[in-house]
């Protein structure tokens, strides 16, 4: 029989890498946010997140703020404060992505964010992207990634290309996109009936890593997973996003903090909504050259915790080394 003693040293100030940033879709229609539980997942590994969470990198320049705002119950003569009361509950969070993505600069620019889809021979310029080519339509077999496609419609997309998923749009209202609520159309002549409306807001994109006689292997797989009946496929060249719009992003966030001792720093914010507009900043390098980065502040929306019923607008957790004193 055998034992093991272990003497715990004593606890010292973390001292951290850079915060690595997770999101995860909020589902807007019903207001349920993708809950974050610490006592589950709290030591997964930060190159591996649990589904549905999506990892943005490192991120930079990383600020939170409580803006909740406090009160106090004065009674007596002379007044006497005899207990405070929480007036309001509000926090916000700034902060840089270093890498460019779709999900990058959606989060970013805070308002709608477009797919570029290639366009049509002879359509009119816009600034948001012209009239696409038309859709391909899906064949039986396809997965998350894997789009199974004839042979004369998978011709058309090359290894490396972009590609959007999604329905056709047919007079839908409210919010739209598969996977995640990319857009809300109040009605069908705001976004000219077109077809191919929800495919330009869609989250459900990839990049073909290649492509055969029986359709597209993707390198990642959709966010809305395996493809629903009526997705149609279009081949996209990059995003566009905007100064203006009425739409704001919103999605839970997930930010971690890993300590050289092994412990764990995590900020789960359920609800955040982007609260500034499109902005970027550089920091030089050697001249030329300047890293561009992406600018993105959020404001926290509260959700209700379930253990006692109380509003909050974010969770922070702290997993101990195991080898300090607590």
């Amino acid at each position: 029989m055998s034992t093991s003693t272990l003497t715990p040293m004593p606890a010292l100030p973390p001292v951290g890498r850079s915060v690595r940033a997770y999101f995860a879709p909020v589902d807007r229609v019903h207001r349920v946010p993708t809950l974050f539980d610490p006592s589950v997942n709290g030591r997964f590994s930060v190159n591996a997140p649990p589904a549905p969470w999506v990892s943005l990198g490192w991120i930079e320049n990383f600020t939170r703020k409580s803006t909740s705002k406090f009160g106090e119950l004065v009674t007596g003569s002379p007044g006497a404060t005899q207990c405070q009361v929480r007036e309001t509950v509000d926090a916000t969070v700034a902060f840089r992505f270093k890498a460019w993505s779709k999900l990058s600069m959606a989060l970013a620019a805070g308002s709608q964010h477009m797919n570029l889809i290639v366009p049509a021979a002879g359509s009119a310029a816009n600034g948001s992207g012209s009239k696409g080519v038309p859709p391909v339509n899906l064949a039986t077999g396809s997965t998350a990634t894997f789009l199974a496609l004839p042979a004369s419609d998978a011709a058309g997309f090359a290894a490396g290309s972009l590609v959007t998923v999604d329905v056709d749009y047919a007079a839908q209202t409210g919010y739209v996109g598969s996977g995640v609520c990319a857009a809300y159309v109040t009605s069908a002549s705001s976004v000219n009936s077109d077809p191919d409306y929800i495919r330009r807001v869609s989250f459900n994109i990839a990049r073909v890593a290649s492509s055969s006689s029986t359709g597209l292997q993707l390198a990642q797989p959709l966010i809305a997973g395996i493809p629903a009946a009526g997705m149609r496929v279009q081949p996209i060249s990059g995003f566009v996003d905007r100064e203006g719009g009425s739409f704001f992003q919103e999605w839970s966030a997930l930010f971690v903090v890993d300590g050289e001792q092994g412990e764990r720093i995590l900020f789960h914010y359920p609800r955040l909504q982007s609260m500034a507009g499109p902005a970027e900043s550089s920091t030089a390098l050697t001249p030329p050259l300047e890293r561009i980065a992406l600018s993105a502040a959020f404001r926290a929306l509260p959700v209700t915790d379930a253990n006692d019923g109380e509003q909050v607008v974010c969770f922070r957790s702290f997993l101990p080394s195991p080898v300090t004193l607590i």
